[in-house]
């Protein structure tokens, strides 16, 4: 898997297979599969689920944090493309489980279920304060908040560099993570998205809330 922008859609096949079903990043579509994929290897989903789960909830300091089942399900259903990115890139043998099993543990993944105020604090651990969770090594939170800066957004990530100035992942149902280094973890959410799958009111939201603070990691 690369580090690049994408400069595609988020669910493009097409950047694919021009690359020969090797991802981009982790963070577009297929890229996510492929992690998943990655991480499953050696565990049941059932395995896998719980280790994230708990992560998150240690990330987030709270225990109530879960998977919503019926959410899950509804991807399954509607999760046709997701196949067709996965058996893509299992065709280029890019993917170590069977297409299915990556795939239900994928969208159960998909289907964390929190709060704005759940998800900022489980968003301190990447901000590197001191009163924050020592989850990763301080190398990997680098590289996890290169990667947020470059390619969260997907195709727009840099217009949203440009116009908050700090490290975000967003996600299409509405929900928008942000990290201010040394400062706080930031979340916003708004279901309306706009033509790149973003949330559009949440990034407004979040452009506003950056520039009342002065918070940004280029000054």
């Amino acid at each position: 898997m690369g580090r690049e922008p994408s400069g595609q859609a988020f669910n493009s096949i097409l950047q694919l297979e021009h690359e020969g079903g090797i991802p981009r990043n982790p963070f577009i579509n297929a890229g996510a599969i492929a992690t998943t994929d990655a991480m499953l290897a050696g565990h049941a989903p059932r395995e896998f689920l719980g280790e994230l789960r708990r992560f998150i909830r240690t990330a987030a300091g709270n225990d109530s944090i879960h998977i919503n089942e019926k959410v899950a399900a509804s991807e399954q259903e509607t999760g046709d493309l997701n196949l067709a990115l996965a058996y893509f890139m299992a065709t280029h043998g890019n993917m170590v489980n069977p297409v299915e099993r990556t795939l239900g543990a994928y969208f159960h993944q998909c289907a964390v279920e929190m709060s704005c105020i759940k998800l900022a604090r489980a968003a301190l651990f990447l901000t590197g304060a001191g009163s924050a969770p020592r989850l990763v090594s301080p190398a990997r939170r680098r590289r996890i908040n290169a990667m947020m800066m470059l390619c969260g957004h997907r195709d727009p990530s840099g217009d949203f560099a440009y116009r908050v100035g700090l490290r975000g992942k967003s996600g299409v149902g509405g929900g928008i993570m942000v990290v201010a280094p040394a400062k706080a973890g930031i979340a916003a959410w708004s279901p309306g998205l706009n033509s790149q799958g973003n949330s559009k009111l949440g990034t407004d939201a979040v452009e506003t809330f950056a520039r009342a603070t002065r918070w940004s990691v280029f000054d």
